[in-house]
């Protein structure tokens, strides 16, 4: 799986900019599924039929990540900019993006009066190399993302993984895992099960939003990554790193159906796999998007927990990863009688 996680993690793909990431995880999974097929908004659906006996079922995982848009190009070539999705400023002051053309650029940041105070994107911009506004190599409305290669840390007993973009290209590639798992054991599915790689999630889970409403499915589990509660001083939360994957009770987008969260526990005791119970106060996942299309669905998620969300290292649990796909296996394999 590592090197799955490896080669997504770095790929640029700011939301409203995932043809990249989704032609690269097309790749992967043209031989896993029944059909694929990439919507109007730029979702990828990838279907794999039941035998008719089970439900329909959607798992989502988005294929987007935070960035920067420029603004405005000043007459000796720096850049202003504004955040897509949840950009801090001050993950922002000395760290690299890179454009869609490959152009690389230095976040610099004004003088300031008070150094104790945060500063704003208004005080921030890029330096492109540019001399003026002529020989810039990029225009109002690029998009960048941050530039970090991936780092895996530990043995091959316990690993952790850090990376620019593990929100939500770790839980892209549990969806990939998952259907590679079941590709070689060779075994129908009770249930229809469309993944879809999902679009513009941190700008407002809008591609799980019009995916759901098409695939009209009466289950859907999103697989993303949580904040934890492990490091010093934090927001206290009941959630750590290599605990196992998290199942959702509630976030600030959506209350998970309680009878779907009794199933995964069920499912998780039942195989022996770990797992915690997952309640964020800040937040929320394409699951959100899934429960409210038609007329509703039973919906839920399986988190990742992860250190330092929204950052360009953002660091999980290798072992979190493999048994959120031993789980999600788990749930699938089985009756969904909800």
């Amino acid at each position: 799986m590592i090197e799955t996680v490896r080669k997504l993690v770095e790929i640029y793909g700011p939301s409203g900019h995932e043809d990249k990431i989704r032609a690269v995880i097309q790749v992967d999974i043209e031989n896993l599924a029944d059909e694929i097929r990439v919507d109007a908004l730029g979702n990828l659906i990838a279907t794999l039929k039941g035998d008719g006996s089970g439900r329909r079922v959607m798992l989502a995982a988005h294929m987007d990540e935070i960035g920067v848009i420029v603004t405005h190009v000043d007459k000796k070539g720096f850049l202003r900019f504004g955040p897509v999705g949840g950009v801090s400023p001050t993950l922002c002051i000395g760290n690299r993006v890179k454009f869609a053309n490959g152009t690389m650029g230095v976040i610099g940041v004004e003088k300031r009066d008070n150094l104790k105070s945060v500063p704003t994107f208004e005080q921030l911009y890029i330096d492109v190399g540019a001399k003026d506004r002529e020989s810039c190599p990029v225009r109002v409305g690029s998009m960048a993302g941050f530039d970090r290669a991936f780092v895996a840390q530990g043995n091959r007993v316990h690993q952790r993984w850090t990376a620019k973009s593990m929100d939500d290209r770790i839980g892209c590639a549990i969806l990939i895992e998952a259907m590679r798992a079941i590709k070689e054991q060779q075994r129908a599915l009770p249930h229809t099960v469309h993944f879809v790689f999902s679009v513009q999630e941190e700008v407002g889970v809008r591609g799980a939003t019009t995916a759901a409403f098409g695939l009209k499915p009466e289950i859907g589990i999103a697989v993303d990554v949580t904040p934890t509660g492990d490091t010093p001083k934090p927001r206290p939360m009941a959630v750590s790193l290599g605990a196992g994957p998290a199942i959702k009770v509630k976030d600030t987008g959506m209350i998970s159906h309680p009878g779907l969260v009794d199933l995964m526990i069920q499912r998780a005791e039942a195989a022996g796999i770990p797992y915690q119970l997952e309640v964020l106060v800040g937040g929320t996942t394409d699951a959100c998007a899934m429960q409210l299309t038609h007329t509703g669905v039973i919906a839920g998620c399986i988190s990742i927990p992860c250190r330092y969300v929204h950052t360009v290292s953002e660091t999980v649990d290798a072992d979190d990863a493999l048994n959120a796909v031993k789980l999600l296996l788990a749930c699938l394999k089985g009756p969904l009688d909800l």
